[in-house]
């Protein structure tokens, strides 16, 4: 593909498969370096001797960075080639990892954390945006969805992995293993991802074209409430499940596995229905599923059962509403797709800090029931905006 056409050449699309399944892996390690220090929270407390309250700054700051980081790294660096800038993404992160395994104290990690999540910044908008070159314009919303399922997979699968592995041999171990993996997936990206793939180079306009955009805004806004209604609860999943319905570990264990499964085969299905019915459609599918999850799990407070179905149905439209609001980006602006899909991730940061502190608020309060209500009210005016961009 060259740089400017938008079209495939014959070797470029028969690597285009192979491609998919690196960026895949590839969100699958920076989705994991994101989530991982929630996992093993109590492990790198009791190792670094910090409180875990100290030890959460390493949550925060990232947060703090990937929210800053995804739209700054897309304008800096939306014309540069897109193989050398994700592979190097993950080789950054891989460094990152390396160095933290061998931190001496809370200061130097967190430092480390926020070099590694300047690089994690980069990957998961501007790979969305390549494969969007890579394929025709009509299977973008599928490809989008399908690389964003290593995000699912490493709520799923990888952080329930980092939370038993910590505790079997260590934080620090947990470093040295995502350092390895995030080397292995940029060599995996290097290698079929065609050389040439680039975006027009931002200007200050640019921006302005994609606040002007009423469909850009509206996603936008969508995302942020709700995320912003998702982690009013999900923050405070595990003592909210013991204060309502008196849930043990292994319980509390058995709903994020629910709901990162949930969100695996939520993504997926997005994948395979979105050919169908559109991605407009498959979207309002996506959000009116965490909607009546979000109901599901406040009125069954303190009925465990009946909290983990709302988990599960909120979980199918977790990671696909995302993938979904990825496609739409894409489509809408495709020559500044990296830089609007970037906008999107810190919308989701946003969210998280807002809604993390309303649901500490609602917390330490005492309103438990409330806080699934809550999160409810959020999601549904998310839907709300989202059913307001339908096509016409």
């Amino acid at each position: 593909m060259s740089a400017t056409s938008g079209r495939a050449s014959p070797a470029a699309l028969g690597s285009t498969r192979f491609a998919a399944f690196a960026l895949l892996v590839g969100n699958f390690f920076i989705g994991l370096s994101i989530l991982a220090p929630a996992g093993m929270i109590s492990a790198l407390a009791a190792g670094l001797g910090v409180p875990v309250t100290r030890a959460a700054l390493l949550i925060t700051a990232g947060a703090v960075v990937l929210c800053i980081g995804s739209p700054l790294v897309a304008w800096a660096t939306n014309g540069l080639d897109r193989r050398r800038l994700l592979a190097a993404s993950l080789a950054m992160l891989a460094i990152g990892h390396a160095g933290s395994a061998f931190a001496p104290d809370l200061t130097a990690l967190l430092a480390l954390r926020l070099v590694s999540m300047a690089a994690a910044a980069i990957f998961t908008p501007q790979a969305a945006s390549t494969i969007a070159m890579m394929v025709p314009e009509k299977e973008r919303p599928g490809a989008i969805s399908f690389i964003f399922l290593g995000w699912s997979l490493s709520v799923a699968a990888g952080l329930p992995l980092v939370a038993w592995g910590a505790g079997q041999f260590g934080w620090r171990s947990i470093h040295v293993a995502l350092g390895l993996g995030a080397a292995i997936a940029a060599l995996l990206v290097w290698i079929p991802v065609p050389t040439g793939l680039r975006a027009p180079s931002m200007s200050l306009s640019s921006w302005g074209t994609l606040f002007s955009n009423r469909l850009v805004v509206s996603l936008i806004a969508a995302t942020a409430v709700s995320a912003a209604g998702q982690f009013v609860v999900f923050t405070f999943l595990g003592p909210l499940l013991a204060g309502l319905a008196g849930a043990s570990a292994n319980e509390i264990a058995v709903m994020f596995a629910v709901f990162g499964v949930s969100g695996f085969v939520g993504n997926l299905g997005a994948t395979r229905l979105v050919g169908r019915l559109g991605v407009y459609r498959t979207s309002l599918l996506c959000f009116g599923l965490m909607v009546a999850g979000a109901l599901g799990f406040a009125a069954g407070a303190g009925l465990f059962a009946v909290m983990i179905v709302g988990g599960a149905l909120w979980g199918l439209g977790f990671a696909s509403s995302n993938s979904m609001q990825q496609a739409r980006l894409a489509a809408a602006v495709p020559p500044l797709a990296g830089a609007a899909i970037a906008l999107n991730s810190s919308a989701i940061y946003v969210g998280q800090a807002v809604g993390s502190a309303m649901g500490g608020v609602l917390f330490d309060a005492g309103r438990l029931v409330a806080m699934g209500f809550v999160a409810a009210a959020f999601l549904l005016a998310a839907t709300a905006v989202v059913y307001s961009t339908r096509p016409r």
